[in-house]
């Protein structure tokens, strides 16, 4: 069978008996060609199945109409919202996604961010970013509007745009809940490897320990080492960890995130432990995956979808030459049945 050709718009031109420029400009509804002649054409091109050449249009425009995410891992249901929330904001705008993980390793997010200079992406979103200060030694520099959610570098850079979550907010609210539930003995369970944000978590425990007269002791802080561990694994960590704050004799233990109190929560399970009864549990994200563990997971909602949609909305902004101010989204505590009175 024979393909047939594509209809370009000089097949639309001869038929309408115009130029074609005057074709091109009623397609774009440019207010240069009457109303009448921009209909005649349109229907025409309807009627002959004209489908737009997306390439030469972006060629024209300047812009390719797709911009690039780049995420910590697909796997981490953390990041479904978090995609979920840009594409809405991007399709709504004509916008195509291209997605990139990096795997907590800052150079392959380098390189993902250099991969689509490379394809030409109109903008770049960066999720968990390790972008730091000293990007600009990096030998391909970064040349497109660029925000990053939840950024984890230390050393954050403030040549770019963010959107981020009150995390020490959102840790005091975990441990005041515990405290006002009797637990005086809280331990803190967290992750090397997302630098900034174990940082402002561990310093909201620390505050709200502080504040109610106890003194946040090193032996009720366990922290996995940083090394280039995967989301998915986090589970595993807290399955494995746990054990050492349980010999330490904490009554509750709040969790850098949900997977590791969901790996908390099969330790119990292994040592024959009671949640809530032998032991509280708070973790922090939200994820989907909480409300149906056993029992359901009482955490701190991150808006994740929220996070994806202002970083989107920010970067279509900055596409359209605005003024962008940084965002700082607050979480709230979702109380249900893994926390209990001690």
């Amino acid at each position: 069978m024979v393909n047939q050709r594509a209809v370009s718009i000089e097949d639309i031109a001869r038929v309408a008996g115009v130029s074609h420029s005057t074709v091109s400009r009623a397609l774009r509804n440019n207010p240069l060609i009457s109303l009448d002649m921009r209909e005649r054409i349109q229907v025409l091109a309807r009627e002959m199945n004209y489908v737009p050449n997306e390439i030469a249009q972006s060629l024209q425009m300047k812009r390719s109409k797709t911009i690039g995410l780049v995420v910590t891992s697909v796997a981490d249901p953390f990041f479904g919202e978090v995609v979920r929330g840009v594409e809405e904001v991007a399709q709504a705008a004509n916008l195509s996604v291209l997605l990139n993980a990096s795997h907590n390793d800052a150079d392959r997010e380098f390189t993902a961010i250099e991969t689509f200079q490379r394809r030409r992406v109109d903008g770049i979103i960066v999720a968990d970013a390790r972008l730091s200060s000293d990007y600009k030694t990096k030998p391909v520099q970064i040349k497109v509007p660029t925000i990053l959610i939840n950024s984890q570098a230390e050393d954050q850079s403030d040549a770019f745009n963010f959107v981020g979550i009150e995390d020490s907010f959102g840790a005091r609210l975990a441990v005041e809940h515990l405290l006002q539930l009797g637990h005086r003995r809280i331990g803190y369970l967290g992750l090397g490897n997302r630098p900034r944000s174990n940082h402002l978590r561990l310093a909201g425990y620390m505050a709200a320990m502080s504040a109610a007269g106890l003194e946040p002791l090193d032996e009720l802080v366990v922290i996995a080492g940083p090394g280039n561990l995967r989301h998915e694994d986090d589970a595993n960590v807290g399955q494995e960890l746990l054990p050492r704050l349980l010999a330490a004799g904490v009554t509750a233990v709040f969790c850098y995130n949900d997977m590791l109190a969901v790996g908390a929560l099969v330790a119990c399970r292994e040592l024959g432990l009671k949640v809530p009864g032998d032991l509280s549990l708070v973790g922090f994200d939200d994820i989907a995956l909480a409300k149906y563990v056993t029992p359901p997971l009482t955490t701190i909602h991150q808006p994740m979808f929220d996070l994806g949609r202002s970083a989107m909305e920010m970067l279509l902004d900055l596409l359209d030459q605005k003024e962008v101010e940084n965002k700082v989204l607050q979480p709230y505590l979702v109380t249900r049945q893994s926390s209990a009175p001690l």
